[in-house]
């Protein structure tokens, strides 16, 4: 992402939308919403989350999977800074757990 110029990408999880912010402009992308109508936010679970996010760099869950395991978590958005090569998960209540990632070399 980040050398095809997104600098970040935000994803408002109940409603399964990313907003990646570019160089050349920024892109929504809507997919198909987690929470119709009226829902309680689950808690947040920082152990939930974890798992949640082994299991998906493990390769053991769908993207979709993946989203669906932050909602349970207590996930309501998360931030991916290319630049910095974090992605920090929010709860609704002001909590947060951020991951470094390292930078990867492609062939």
């Amino acid at each position: 992402m980040r050398r095809a110029g997104v600098s970040h990408c935000r994803m408002a999880v109940p409603a399964n939308a990313f907003l990646y912010l570019t160089e050349q402009g920024d892109v929504g992308v809507q997919g198909e919403p987690l929470v119709t109508g009226f829902e309680v936010a689950p808690q947040f679970d920082r152990t939930a989350l974890i798992t949640a996010l082994r299991a998906d760099q493990a390769g053991g869950t769908t993207f979709p999977e993946f989203v669906r395991g932050c909602w349970n978590a207590g996930i309501i958005w998360y931030d991916v800074d290319t630049t910095a090569r974090t992605c920090t998960y929010h709860g609704a209540n002001g909590e947060s757990y951020t991951e470094d990632y390292p930078p990867v070399t492609l062939p």
